[in-house]
């Protein structure tokens, strides 16, 4: 009769690497659905961002109703002269006047509308998406951050 003997050492490197080459795959399972989405415009990825406005409310115990409005996502991250379309739905509020500090941008996403705004900064830094209507500093001010690297 004929035993097969194995060492502690060679047990152990059999369970390690079958630990590895799981956790490996197991990674490149769950990233396959991650994907970047591009458009293409004049032979040139485009990237697309898309994001909502959101509302917050609550009644105090005085009765009192307060209110927060929002860009979700709150920040974004670009290259430096990486072309983007940020699409902006509007879901909350009726009207968000906006504007992009340091930039021309500007625009107006209406409740159950998109907008696109096409962006493009060849200089790295955070400017400021702000809506007109709810920037006042009293309440919780409506900026999102787009964050230039």
């Amino acid at each position: 009769m004929k035993f097969l003997v194995f060492k502690r050492e060679t047990v152990l490197y059999v369970l390690i690497s079958g630990i590895i080459l799981t956790t490996i795959s197991a990674w490149f399972i769950l990233k396959k659905g991650d994907t970047v989405v591009f458009n293409v415009q004049n032979g040139q990825n485009v990237r697309e961002i898309h994001m909502v406005t959101g509302e917050f409310k609550t009644t105090m115990k005085d009765g009192t109703q307060i209110e927060s409005y929002r860009w979700d996502p709150g920040t974004i991250f670009l290259d430096k002269g990486e072309k983007v379309n940020l699409y902006i739905s509007g879901i909350n509020g009726e009207e968000h006047p906006f504007y992009i500090e340091g930039t021309n941008l500007k625009g107006d996403v209406k409740k159950g509308e998109e907008v696109v705004v096409p962006l493009h900064f060849n200089q790295s830094g955070t400017y400021r998406l702000i809506c007109k209507t709810h920037n006042d500093k009293s309440h919780s001010p409506m900026i999102a951050y787009i964050v230039v690297k």
